[in-house]
């Protein structure tokens, strides 16, 4: 079975239309002034200013995306970060076709992202290749699995496409907004992806364990080893440069969920 897909055998004319980027929608924000303390030595009274410690792109990203959370009843933000908007994780009712939908969309995703790493337009993409968060070969596995036990996988639909396309154009010409894709992405994947994804096996595989979401290695230092690579790149960033990361934030946020909002339909 050939799992991998041709991004261009599905684009039609009109798809393109969708997700146009609009770079001056970017607004950078207003440059960040520095904050300082004095402190008054006990010979001369002089001040000295001391700037605070900066945050790392990895954190400030953190810090962005969990403005965006909903928090649900039970408290748990990391599935609120993923969920539809209003409903709890608790009140989910997935569906084997929607489920289905899905797969095919964010088997889409994450070979685009895999892609731009690879192809490595901008020095710094190269980074991240071969972090041990990648999803490609593990869906092409749970994809496999499932056509073999009689469950037909659909083409993607017009979000998976349009989102694929969208990061395609991005990671050609705005770096900094392709990171906070990439960085939602996978971290998103981990926290309340998998949350979600134990929901679906218990309620419509049988307890069946996908490929999807299992990891090689301990995945709390796999995560630790990307905050690094990020921040290394971050290191070379003006503050502009990293607004801008921040700002594309919520668009990432949003595209992602519309794709998880096909698990329940």
């Amino acid at each position: 079975m050939n799992i991998s897909i041709s991004l261009q055998h599905f684009i039609k004319p009109h798809d393109q239309a969708r997700f146009p980027l609009s770079f001056s929608s970017l607004r950078s924000r207003s440059r960040s002034r520095v904050v300082v303390v004095s402190a008054a030595t006990a010979d001369d009274h002089h001040q000295q200013k001391q700037p605070l410690k900066k945050k790392k792109l990895a954190e400030e990203m953190r810090m962005a995306a969990m403005k965006l959370h909903k928090k649900t009843d039970d408290g748990d933000k990391a599935a609120a970060a993923m969920a539809p908007a209003g409903l709890a994780i608790a009140e989910w009712e997935p569906t084997l076709e929607g489920y289905l939908k899905f797969l095919a969309d964010t088997n889409l995703i994450y070979q685009a992202l895999e892609r731009i790493v690879d192809k490595a337009v901008f020095p710094q993409y190269a980074e991240l290749r071969n972090t041990g968060l990648e999803r490609s070969k593990g869906l092409a596995k749970d994809m496999e699995w499932l056509e073999q036990n009689g469950h037909s996988i659909p083409q993607p639909s017009s979000l998976g496409i349009n989102y694929a396309h969208y990061l395609h154009q991005l990671s050609d010409k705005d770096p900094h907004a392709f990171i906070s894709h990439f960085y939602m992405t996978y971290f998103g994947h981990t926290a309340g992806g998998r949350i979600i994804g134990k929901k679906v096996e218990e309620k419509i595989l049988n307890g069946k364990e996908l490929e999807f979401y299992k990891y090689q290695g301990e995945l709390p230092q796999l995560l630790q080893n990307v905050r690094d690579k990020l921040n290394k790149i971050g290191e070379k960033w003006s503050r502009e440069e990293k607004d801008r990361c921040l700002l594309e934030i919520h668009n990432s946020f949003n595209l992602g969920s519309d794709i998880l909002r096909l698990v329940l339909f």
